[in-house]
């Protein structure tokens, strides 16, 4: 496979479009979908398929496409995982990406938004878990917000998430801590019962059940 993940991550034009990308979610009110929240996708997709036990070339995969699943909102937050999954191509022929690999980095891209989202490979399973679970505090841009924005305040809420794979029990469990002076329970299942259902599907495919615990208390 070339080119490497690193190449990828220091393209010129690729930060670009993950710059302006964000930018355009700025103006539209969203939460942060910059560099720290690809950096963490990447990351956290690749160590799944890690620890999983995937192939190298599936883990160097698994970051390429976290990185780049986001860049489709510099053309519109609507359908922006099929338009960044064309943009992912074009780039990623261009660079010289072996066909088969581009294949796998555009059906995890493309596969990844909750509305049309399916783990329909590992990458693409890893990639859906990876970015419905980056819930946290540092994405919320104004806390002015969260008084009438729900995103904003279960983001605001969250003081700590990570998850965790148990190999043996075969569990794979979102772990998070609210404030819940911030934001309730409730307001977080109003608003990610979709993406936790979405991340449950992405959690089979492994052969893994997705649980969700919420200040130490089993809510999924």
């Amino acid at each position: 496979m070339k080119p490497d993940f690193e190449t990828i991550r220091d393209n010129a034009e690729i930060r670009t479009y993950i710059t302006q990308a964000d930018a355009s979610l700025l103006a539209l009110g969203y939460t942060e979908h910059s560099f720290p929240h690809v950096m963490r996708c990447a990351h956290a997709a690749a160590d799944l398929l890690t620890r999983l036990g995937y192939d190298q070339r599936q883990v160097e995969l698994a970051r390429v496409a976290g990185y780049m699943h986001d860049i489709g909102n510099v053309v519109n937050r609507v359908d922006h995982a099929q338009s960044g999954a064309v943009m992912a191509f074009r780039i990623l022929d261009k660079m010289g990406m072996a066909p088969e690999d581009v294949a796998v980095v555009v059906t995890a891209i493309g596969n990844h938004d909750e509305g049309t989202a399916c783990p329909v490979n590992a990458v693409a399973a890893a990639l859906i878990l990876a970015d419905k679970s980056d819930v946290r505090r540092s994405r919320v841009r104004n806390r002015a917000t969260i008084s009438f924005d729900i995103h904003d305040r279960v983001n605001y809420a969250v003081e700590r998430s990570e998850l965790k794979l148990d190999t043996e029990a075969k569990t794979l469990t979102l772990e998070l801590t609210i404030d819940i002076g911030i934001s309730s329970v409730m307001d977080y299942f109003e608003i990610f019962m979709g993406r936790m259902l979405l991340c449950r599907k992405a959690a089979e495919f492994f052969g893994l059940k997705f649980r969700m615990t919420i200040n130490g208390s089993a809510v999924l």
